[in-house]
């Protein structure tokens, strides 16, 4: 399958600007990302939580305050890991085809 038509159903939205018509994005930066930022989110993820457990009442920084980089940390990690297996399932159909 071409990746011009890559979506689900053909075209998503119409060009509206002087995007190529070409335009693609480059999986092989998207894959490096994914990979080197995947676990940096993991590890701040790991290390938030435990630091927010450690934290006891009255210290600062305050554990709404951990436990908030801890869910930052975590849905970015899940962000990159969904976008890892995307990359991955890309590559994967073009070099089928």
């Amino acid at each position: 399958m071409p990746r011009s038509r890559s979506g689900v159903v053909g075209r998503r939205w119409e060009r509206t600007g002087t995007e190529p018509v070409t335009a693609r994005s480059d999986l092989r930066l998207r894959l490096l990302l994914s990979s080197l930022f995947l676990p940096v989110f993991l590890a701040g993820t790991g290390l938030f939580w435990w630091w927010m457990t450690q934290t006891g009442p009255g210290e600062a920084p305050s554990t709404g305050s951990l436990r908030t980089l801890t869910l930052i940390c975590a849905a970015l990690s899940l962000f990159a890991l969904t976008d890892l297996a995307v990359v991955l399932r890309r590559r994967h159909r073009e070099r089928s085809h």
